[in-house]
């Protein structure tokens, strides 16, 4: 399997290899991301398999939820995709995906675990054109954008049906434990990252969205073990899905 590496200030497309990726890449968006970094991208896997293991259970069934809804999306394309750990997943709920990520040192791993079509690209600039997949999809990337806006047009411009998006919530104890460790240096995962409470993001969604007309749709997760309930429809929570479903669109 192979995946195109886009470069936009040429225009040209070309082969992407995995032979010699050095261990720190260029900053992205002016500025340090972990995820260009192999200190941490060679053991993202392992953390999903780890202590995320039942955080990464509850997050499908949320997402598997909101997508399944609109029964209108049977191809998606998921931007910050990384290894490809929800992408390989999305054919489980009948979905094709196709998965998308700025970070060569993620889509090299992708490359041997998933089984479909990649593309290195950012997502402010995706290069596809209008209409090309039923629906796009952001899992835990989508807070490290300095332009939402941008993306969430792009994504409805090449989205068909709609979007859905997956993401640490900021209302949340555990945003404030992360900020404490960013303090001590502990923690370099979220240092760049804004959190979102669906609130926000809707707002966020209702600026990108001028004109049209939509549906959201968000549910929360990511509670303690111990609570009675592992989900619910109060913004509260460690993890949101949050889907938006075009209406102004013919099936």
């Amino acid at each position: 399997m192979e995946f195109l590496f886009l470069t936009f200030i040429n225009m040209e497309i070309g082969k992407f290899t995995t032979g010699l990726i050095p261990a720190h890449q260029p900053n992205w968006q002016g500025r340090k991301e972990w995820f260009f970094n192999r200190e941490h991208t060679d053991t993202y896997e392992l953390w999903y398999e780890g202590r995320y293991k039942r955080a990464e259970i509850w997050q499908k069934k949320v997402m598997e939820q909101l997508v399944s809804g609109d029964k209108r999306v049977k191809t998606l394309l998921e931007f910050g995709c990384g290894t490809g750990r929800f992408t390989r997943w999305w054919k489980e709920i009948g979905v094709e995906a196709t998965g998308g990520d700025i970070s060569p040192l993620m889509l090299s791993q992708a490359k041997y675990l998933f089984d479909g079509d990649l593309v290195m690209a950012d997502s402010h600039h995706m290069p596809f054109k209008d209409h090309t997949f039923d629906a796009l999809a952001f899992i835990t990337t989508f807070e490290y954008y300095k332009d939402p806006v941008k993306v969430i047009r792009e994504a409805a411009r090449v989205g068909r049906y709609g979007i859905a998006m997956g993401m640490m919530n900021r209302n949340s104890p555990k945003v404030l434990r992360r900020r404490v460790q960013q303090m001590f240096g502990k923690n370099p995962f979220y240092v760049t990252a804004t959190f979102y409470t669906p609130h926000r993001l809707s707002e966020i969604i209702h600026e990108a969205l001028k004109g049209r007309e939509y549906s959201i749709y968000w549910t929360c997760t990511g509670l303690p073990e111990w609570f009675p309930v592992q989900q619910w429809s109060i913004p509260y929570g460690d993890f949101f899905g949050l889907y938006v479903k075009f209406n102004d669109v013919n099936e």
